[in-house]
């Protein structure tokens, strides 16, 4: 029997300081496909049995939620939880469920075990498809980089993805395995969206969380590829700290998102300069965004303050209506839930939301993978497609493929 704990959909509060050894590992063991997984620096959650779905319906989603959580209270069950995926256009129907367990466990960093390998990825003759092809992604880059000079507006994310085929069945708890071990501190995730169709990945962003009274977002933008010369690596980092441009992309999403929980939150602390945080893959320009819930916003929900915030400059652009509207022009996909949000909340508005990137649509034997990057006037197109080429290495890796 697992050292998690096994309580109906009742996330307590976990404690890092005295985790049980093994814990977090063995609901990474156990996922399956169907469950819902999600690790983040607070706690390891696992779900199953979809107990209750949230309708998509004309209502804000936030309330919808709130209601399918009184609902399942009404029904007798104890603390429900809601878990799930938003996607970018949150018009759309979201992926989201009230389910019947979850278990919990300290986060995975916590845990000596996650330390241990992996294993190798299985091996699978992948056929790899581009959509769009590079060239094509760098023109779109281009195109937007001379919209922006004549001032139509002053950022984009543009995004571009990998169709990987298999000729076998893809192993996703292998997948999950791996992208949790290499990063274990960050905040992994594989839930289902649809029919046969899991949502898997490891983001490094946190949207926001709520946690009483207490509200943090952790906004990251301006990016550079990891090198595994130590030298080169330190370097690549300064540089970034000192990027003039990637200052500026950065600026621009802190003050999106200092604006947007500023009308819910007092004594908002907003660092005057970020600092970095690295995965496997990437450096990325950080800053952690604190505050206090208002008394006339003490009943928001994590949920209400991440659809406040969705979709931030990271992921769309600003102005936000003008990026949308480059982005269904230029990118020949439907984004789905890349740059959406998956996450967690509970009946009181306590929760996490995290941004979804890094991750991948998995579908029978194909997987879809998606990474974006942020567009300003001084974006170069091949830097910006070579960036992209280094987020997909975080899924790359997981799987055993190369482009």
């Amino acid at each position: 029997m697992s050292t998690a704990s096994q309580v109906a959909t009742h996330i307590p509060p976990a404690d890092p300081a005295h985790p049980a050894v093994g814990a977090a590992t063995s609901l990474l063991d156990a996922y399956a496909p169907g469950d819902t997984f999600l690790a983040t620096p607070g706690r390891t959650l696992l779900a199953r049995g979809a107990g209750r779905h949230v309708p998509h319906d004309e209502r804000p989603l936030a309330e919808r939620v709130e209601a399918t959580l009184a609902e399942a209270v009404a029904a007798g069950q104890e603390a429900p939880v809601v878990i799930g995926a938003i996607p970018f256009d949150h018009t759309a129907p979201a992926a989201l469920t009230v389910p019947v367990s979850v278990r919990t466990a300290a986060p995975l960093a916590s845990d000596p075990l996650i330390a241990l390998p992996a294993g190798p990825s299985a091996t699978a003759d992948w056929q790899i498809r581009p959509v769009p092809e590079p060239e094509v992604y760098g023109e779109g880059v281009a195109a937007a980089v001379a919209r922006m000079w004549r001032g139509e507006f002053s950022k984009v994310v543009l995004a571009r993805t990998l169709e990987l085929t298999s000729g076998a069945p893809l192993d996703l708890p292998a997948m999950l395995q791996r992208l949790a071990r290499r990063d274990p501190s960050g905040y992994t995730f594989a839930l289902p969206t649809g029919p046969a169709r899991t949502l898997i990945g490891a983001s490094p962003e946190l949207l926001v969380s709520r946690h009483g009274n207490q509200v943090v977002a952790n906004p990251l933008a301006g990016s550079t590829p990891r090198s595994d010369d130590l030298a080169e690596d330190v370097r690549r980092a300064a540089t970034l700290l000192e990027s003039v441009k990637d200052l500026h992309e950065h600026a621009v999403v802190v003050d999106a998102v200092h604006q947007a929980l500023a009308p819910h939150c007092t004594g908002m602390t907003v660092p005057a300069r970020p600092t970095l945080i690295r995965t496997a893959t990437m450096w990325h320009l950080s800053t952690t965004v604190t505050g206090t819930l208002s008394s006339a916003s003490a009943s928001a929900s994590a949920l209400d303050l991440a659809m406040a915030l969705h979709p931030t400059p990271a992921v769309c652009g600003t102005p936000t209506m003008t990026a949308r509207q480059v982005i269904a022009e230029t990118e020949p996909f439907d984004r789905g839930f890349f740059t959406g949000v998956v996450g967690w909340g509970k009946a009181d508005g306590d929760g996490e939301w995290v941004v979804t990137i890094r991750c991948a649509e998995a579908e029978e034997r194909t997987l879809r993978l998606y990474a974006g990057a942020g567009i300003v006037a001084a974006s170069e197109p091949e830097a910006e497609t070579a960036e992209t080429g280094a987020k997909f290495r975080t899924f790359l890796s997981a799987v055993g493929a190369e482009l």
